[in-house]
């Protein structure tokens, strides 16, 4: 640069760099958000703040589209509040965050809803304790947000992991909050084959998943990614590497023990008596070709032990409806929430 001459602007400098590492992570095939650090960071206008037990509790009359809480062992969360209007909560699946229910929270929120979804702990952005990785204290954890934010009438959503979440949470909880329940992908009433539950899956499987987790965790999640969990391993599937990517950079952001940790969890805990205890209409929505949770064993099972269930079986169905089935999907939640 001739030294006589002005400096460029900031921003016009700010956005060559931003082009140019852009390009940069593009040709060395990067997702785009290894470079987040390098976008301007938006922040939201301090509000007047009360000391409670949430982290950015406000007295303004616009909520923040996302925040943080604290729970009471000291664990923070963090979570999305979208839209206003009749409550749903979003319970993700494992390994992944609240970045995957975007599109749901995006549909629904566009319709007249409020969203909120959180990054379960050991998750995402949320913290990664040592301890607490086990369905009760998942549960706890939602509980106490429900009870921060004062929220009611909640329609509780659940996939996978979530799911189990979820029906832990009302029947440990109850329904006081809730008003409606679905579980897409759920693995209740429980994974693991015992002679009690002849069409689980034996411990050798789960035994298998945390030795690969252990062997190589990175390899292990893009193995899942790229067959099982969204079918992409069936023939004439059409394979999406933006999935694929997506699914990659939500596991690699949980804390190491936590994921390990939550394989347990997910397998081998019984919700059959939290099925039995929920009074609220549940939808359950469950895809026939679903290779991480089969049907035989799971949904077809739940439906049978909760009191009010509704059971939508898409055929051909993956485990990741949400995404392979979305349209489908998103139209019968919203069905579900207007009823």
């Amino acid at each position: 640069m001739n030294p006589t001459e002005p400096a460029p602007a900031l921003s016009t400098t700010r956005r060559r760099v931003l082009v140019g590492g852009a390009a940069a992570a593009a040709s060395l095939g990067l997702p785009l958000t290894a470079w987040g650090d390098a976008r301007p960071r938006m922040r939201p206008t301090a509000p007047t703040t009360t000391t409670t037990t949430t982290s950015t509790t406000t007295t303004h009359p616009e909520r923040q589209t996302m925040s943080t809480f604290t729970t009471r062992d000291g664990t923070q969360l963090y979570y999305k509040d979208w839209g206003t209007g009749p409550v749903i909560s979003f319970s993700h699946g494992w390994p992944l965050n609240s970045d995957a229910w975007e599109s749901q929270m995006f549909h629904l929120a566009s319709n007249g809803f409020r969203c909120i979804a959180h990054d379960r702990r050991g998750h995402g952005r949320s913290s990664q304790p040592w301890n607490g990785n086990d369905m009760d204290t998942y549960a706890d954890d939602l509980n106490e947000l429900f009870t921060a934010l004062d929220v009611k009438n909640v329609m509780m959503v659940g996939h996978s992991t979530g799911g189990g979440e979820v029906a832990r949470y009302l029947g440990r909880h109850g329904s006081a909050r809730v008003s409606k329940a679905v579980l897409m992908g759920a693995v209740t009433p429980i994974m693991l084959k015992s002679p009690n539950n002849p069409q689980g899956l034996p411990m050798e499987v789960f035994d298998g998943f945390r030795q690969a987790y252990l062997a190589d965790r990175a390899q292990f999640f893009l193995d899942i990614a790229s067959g099982p969990f969204f079918n992409f391993n069936r023939p004439g599937a059409k394979v999406s590497q933006g999935m694929i990517q997506s699914w990659v950079s939500q596991g690699l952001m949980t804390g190491h023990k936590n994921a390990y940790d939550c394989i347990k969890a997910f397998s081998e805990t019984d919700f059959t008596e939290d099925l039995k205890k929920i009074d609220v209409p549940t939808l359950i929505i469950h895809g026939d070709d679903d290779q991480i949770v089969p049907i035989a064993g799971s949904a077809l099972l739940a439906a049978k032990l909760v009191r009010k269930a509704e059971l939508k079986v898409y055929p051909g169905g993956s485990h990741s409806l949400g995404d392979t089935s979305r349209e489908r999907f998103n139209a019968d939640l919203l069905a579900f929430a207007r009823a």
